[in-house]
């Protein structure tokens, strides 16, 4: 038996060696072979692998929600597409704050329900004229707003209840818009000035990072109550909430659901005219919102290595022909059918591998230049690298095995006499 077992791994080897060979010898026929195989998988590891970059980072940057916190706004995190989908969401009433008071009132399994409404492309000046760029999101919150949102104060103090009842002008910046305007000083206690309205600074939030290659800390907080009488209290708000445990999660989003479609007048059988989304769902969106992205490349990719097949069965025929005279040879002095078999189905297989090789690597580094630009750290797709291989050697199975049977079978009186 182990006689057998190591006839067997030499007569491997040998095949294996002998493939090497022809594959050395014709090498331009061979890297033209490659080059069909490393494109069909270089486009799906490419893109799995950007999909993965973008994946962990909502997975990884999303997670200042909580895991047993909730938001709920008037749209959706993605909007369709859908031209009927849209008029929809948009007449749809805002959420106000007296009805996010009363969530507040009758949501009994949260922890923290905070409200928030903001407005994006500010400009913050300072007194001594740093100023940002317009792009700053200004929001007003309540004191509740800062634990459901999980932001913690790194320099100063979060506004009081009476600066919030009284409307006070005070605000908290993020630490890029702190750095922005008051480089070189600490900006506790200093002034700024919002579209003509003054503010004191009483904090500086932590830093939180960055999300998709965007700052997260570009961003200044007032209180809601000083929001809304600089820009008005008819505007929609968006609500925050944090349950008391991960396991009620799912009772308190029912609770919240119910509070709100009484307080919105939502006829029973009707569906929600609000939006709920976890980190879960956002990320369950972000799969269904690139699955036909992924479904098409992949058929591309399919067709490509279809293509590719075609070409190394097409090659070994070629080889074949070429090589009757030693397939004769070989023959003759005592090769059996199935070592001819094994030597060309082997060498198919090893054309498709390195091919599969060649096109996972400059996959992998294509598809992680996404997350150097985005400043998000690489991956290697494990998964779908072990896929390509997978499929490199059916391919190289499939398309060598009638050209290897081909050989197998040639007479080898007629294969001597071949010229």
């Amino acid at each position: 038996m182990n006689r057998t077992l190591e006839t067997a791994i030499l007569e491997v080897k040998e095949s294996f060696v002998m493939a090497l060979v022809a594959i050395r010898t014709n090498k331009l026929r061979s890297a033209l072979t490659l080059l069909g195989i490393a494109v069909g998988v270089f486009s799906i590891i490419g893109v799995m692998t950007a999909m993965g970059v973008l994946l962990n980072s909502i997975q990884g940057e999303m997670s200042w929600l909580g895991a047993n916190t909730f938001q709920v706004q008037k749209y959706p995190m993605f909007e369709s597409d859908d031209p009927e989908e849209l008029p929809k969401f948009r007449n749809r009433r805002n959420i106000t704050y007296e009805q996010a008071e009363r969530v507040k009132e009758h949501t009994t399994l949260a922890s923290a329900v905070g409200v928030f409404c903001a407005e994006f492309g500010k400009v913050i000046v300072s007194p001594r004229g740093m100023k940002t760029n317009p792009d700053i999101f200004l929001s007003g919150r309540d004191i509740e707003g800062f634990t459901a949102n999980s932001w913690s104060i790194g320099d100063g103090r979060l506004f009081s209840p009476g600066e919030l009842s009284s409307a006070s002008h005070v605000i908290i910046l993020g630490t890029d818009v702190a750095k922005k305007v008051f480089p070189k000083m600490d900006p506790i206690g200093q002034t700024v000035r919002v579209d003509g309205q003054e503010y004191q600074i009483i904090g500086v939030v932590q830093p939180r990072g960055a999300m998709l290659g965007g700052s997260n800390d570009n961003f200044a907080v007032i209180p809601i109550t000083t929001f809304f009488n600089v820009y008005g209290k008819d505007r929609q708000v968006s609500i925050k909430v944090q349950s008391t445990t991960p396991a009620t999660l799912d009772d308190c989003m029912e609770q919240v659901r119910g509070v709100l479609r009484a307080v919105r007048h939502v006829p029973p059988g009707e569906e929600d005219d609000f939006y709920i989304w976890t980190n879960d769902s956002l990320i369950q969106q972000f799969n269904d919102f690139t699955k036909y992205v992924r479904l098409g490349i992949m058929l591309v990719s399919a067709i490509a290595l279809l293509a590719a097949g075609v070409g190394i069965m097409n090659i070994m025929l070629v080889s074949v022909t070429e090589r009757t005279r030693e397939i004769g040879i070989r023959k003759a002095i005592g090769a059996r059918k199935t070592n001819i078999l094994s030597q060309f189905v082997l060498e198919a297989v090893l054309v498709s591998e390195l091919g599969g090789i060649i096109g996972i690597i400059l996959g992998v580094i294509c598809g992680n230049i996404t997350a150097i630009f985005m400043e998000i750290p690489p991956i290697i797709p494990y998964d779908w690298v072990a896929i390509g291989f997978i499929s490199c050697s059916i391919i190289g199975i499939i398309f060598g095995v009638y050209p290897a049977w081909k050989a197998a079978n040639l007479d080898p009186i007629e294969s001597l006499r071949y010229e």
